[in-house]
């Protein structure tokens, strides 16, 4: 065991002591303590606290500590200390303030900055209560830096520098605090709190609202070097089930059993393929109850066998949260597995529930509790696993969908909400996967509409929230996609057609539907759900507009099921990308520059994306377009997969895209069933 020893003496009142701790950097100084330290392949952790040692044991992503690097050294020298792992290079000064370089050649990635030279630094801690602080951490900012990732939002942008991001969960804004930059490093801000991200021109500033320590990692590299790291220390995504990489069916809602069943009878009768159906939610007897309502859904039982016959897998719908009609709640609430208040009841949001006329006030599980997590599982095992073999399921609402939001009154088993709110969408999927490979399933996948890092190693499926209908919300999706699968969530896709409503009857809203369809198609998962017109208020009773491919006209359906049929030839394609993410880490759905780094029109590119590193997908996005303009990244050979004409990259074409068309381009030799 190495012996912690003071390298550097303090040469004024405000420079701190060096000293190398088990092949880490520490830094102490004005009562602040800052720990650099290898974690991972060409990465380091860097951890800040105020007023006391370091804490090992906070909620985060990064998961246990990996070996240590054989090549990693601490240097020290005359006013500053450097930290060598592989491709990055950690130097601080004596005033404790780090910068991050690319060790081949020493150009400077990225480096903390302080507001001003008398105060604050680059790190401010503001008590706020409880042992915690309102921390700040800023870095510098540089001309021409292009910055990507931190989840999933709906604010259309690719490239966000000059974004100001909350970090908080809501319903399609999903916060996952991972940033990668052109200038080569990619950063996560490992902290769960409630906060903010200003990618400003001056700078660039983290804010957590309430937290015990400043605590970010950071790694050199391309984008995909950078995702082979981040997600080797904080899990890789489990192999896709192979059926899943099929059609998934879905709308809101299904009443009955019979419904169900008579649409999946009905894909079958016409020849589609469809791999899932979805049981939406207020199948349940009461909310929190988690179990099949016998009135609408009498033999479960019956209805697997059948949908298992048809070659169909059945999703059901699972939410977080628990009525007090329900038999679960006075046992939950008693044990403390609630989501707790600082101030007020208990109840977090009113909703409708069965054999009430007016909403009543539900309660949420409380994810980040271990107990709690395994007495939710155990009644989605004996509800739906064991007496009907369902496995697979839907996590809807998991934000939580609290109204109102207000995280600083709120208290989890894992801290309070402001310090943790973050957590818990994947917490929540953390309770399916591991009850499930508890009770012997060894494939998992769950539909989840937030997400947090390290999400994907629960075998975490995201979609884009409750989305708009038009145009303009489709082409929010493909930034909104892009910049998941740069923070580390393999598994994501978008209801096609979009969420709040859509008139199958329109002939505008069937071409919307039309070009989402062939985006899903193309799209890493691939489910048809919506609200379509005409709906009806929200309450148990409820439903929607029909949602099938049959449902839009004789020309669009057709068009609808010969994507259909393209998806299943592709399966095979797709099961090998999801084979590199589960192995290596990258994605499946992949911006231009993560294979083309070195071509840089590609970091621009917003509307088109390789699906693995062979195929160009270029959806339309504009009404009545009947042809598409794409750039074709240089470093490779393209030909279109419809005509088989051929370009050199490094330019753009304009080809084709009538309505039955979405632009296709095989990279150099590369040889797809695209035609049937």
């Amino acid at each position: 065991m190495n012996q912690p020893s003071v390298s550097l003496a303090q040469s004024s009142p405000t420079e701190g002591t060096f000293r190398e701790s088990g092949g880490a950097l520490e830094w102490r100084g004005r009562q602040e303590t800052v720990r650099v330290e290898p974690w991972g392949p060409d990465a380091v952790r860097v951890r800040a606290r105020l007023g006391g040692p370091l804490l090992d044991d906070l909620p985060g992503a990064l998961e246990q500590a990996p070996p240590p690097a054989p090549t990693a050294a601490v240097r020290t020298g005359d006013g500053t200390a450097t930290l060598v792992n592989g491709a990055v290079t950690a130097e601080m000064t004596s005033t404790g303030e780090l910068r991050f370089l690319r060790t081949a050649d020493g150009t400077e990635l990225l480096a903390e900055e302080r507001a001003h030279f008398w105060w604050p630094g680059a790190r401010l801690y503001t008590p706020v209560g409880g042992g915690t602080h309102r921390l700040e951490q800023r870095f510098r900012a540089y001309e021409g830096e292009r910055l990507y990732g931190l989840g999933q939002h709906q604010h259309g942008l690719f490239d966000q520098k000059g974004a100001v991001v909350d970090l908080v969960q809501r319903n399609a804004e999903v916060t996952i605090p991972l940033l990668t930059s052109s200038r080569g490093y990619t950063l996560l801000w490992n902290n769960p709190a409630i906060g903010r991200v200003e990618l400003a021109a001056t700078g660039t500033r983290w804010v957590a609202d309430a937290a015990r320590q400043i605590d970010y990692w950071i790694t050199a590299g391309d984008p995909a070097a950078a995702q082979r790291s981040y997600t080797a220390v904080t899990g890789r995504t489990p192999m896709l089930p192979a059926w899943a990489a099929g059609f998934w069916q879905s709308k809101l809602r299904y009443r009955t059993q019979e419904e169900l069943l008579s649409v999946a009878r009905q894909y079958h009768a016409r020849g589609l393929p469809l791999a899932a159906i979805v049981c939406d939610f207020f199948h349940w007897t009461h909310l929190g109850e988690w179990r099949f309502d016998p009135a609408e859904w009498p033999d479960p039982a019956a209805m697997v066998r059948e949908l298992d016959e048809l070659g169909v897998r059945l999703v059901v719908s699972v939410w977080p949260s628990v009525s007090p009609l329900s038999e679960n709640h006075s046992l939950m609430e008693q044990r403390g597995w609630f989501i707790g208040t600082e101030y007020g009841p208990m109840a977090h949001a009113d909703w409708p529930d069965k054999e009430v006329a007016e909403p009543v006030q539900v309660a949420f599980y409380d994810a980040t509790h271990p107990e709690a997590r395994e007495f939710v599982f155990s009644r989605v095992r004996d509800n739906y696993l064991a007496p009907y073999g369902i496995t697979t399921f839907w996590l809807d609402a998991c934000e939580p969908e609290l109204k109102p939001g207000f995280s600083a009154n709120l208290r989890y088993h894992a801290g309070p909400g402001l310090e943790v709110g973050n957590l818990y969408p994947r917490e929540n999927a953390r309770a399916f996967h591991e009850g499930l490979l508890a009770a012997g399933q060894e494939e998992v996948i769950t539909l989840n509409r937030s997400a947090w890092a390290g999400s994907q190693r629960y075998g975490a499926a995201l979609w884009s929230g409750d989305i708009g209908t038009d145009f303009a919300t489709l082409r929010r999706q493909l930034a909104a996609g892009l910049n998941t699968a740069l923070s580390g969530i393999p598994w994501w896709h978008t209801d096609i057609g979009g969420f709040h409503g859509g008139d199958p009857d329109d002939p505008a809203y069937r071409e919307v539907m039309v070009r989402w369809f062939q985006f899903g198609a193309l799209s890493p998962l691939m489910r048809l759900h919506g609200f379509r017109d005409p709906g009806m208020p929200l309450g148990p009773g409820m439903t929607g507009g029909p949602n099938e491919v049959w449902s839009y006209g004789e020309e669009a359906g057709a068009v609808m099921a010969a994507y259909l049929r393209l998806r299943e030839r592709l399966a095979p394609y797709v099961l090998e990308q999801m084979r590199c993410a589960h192995e290596e880490g990258l994605p499946p759905m992949r911006p231009l520059f993560l294979e083309f780094p070195e071509d840089e029109p590609s970091w621009h590119v917003a509307d088109a994306y390789l699906l693995g590193p062979d195929l160009l997908v270029a959806p339309v996005l504009e009404a009545g377009a009947r042809q598409r303009a794409v750039h074709l990244p240089a470093g490779a050979r393209w030909t279109d997969a419809w005509t088989g004409d051929t370009y050199e990259g490094g330019g753009t074409v304009t080809v084709p895209a009538p309505l039955d068309r979405i632009p296709l381009f095989l990279r150099d030799d590369a040889d797809l069933p695209v035609r049937a």
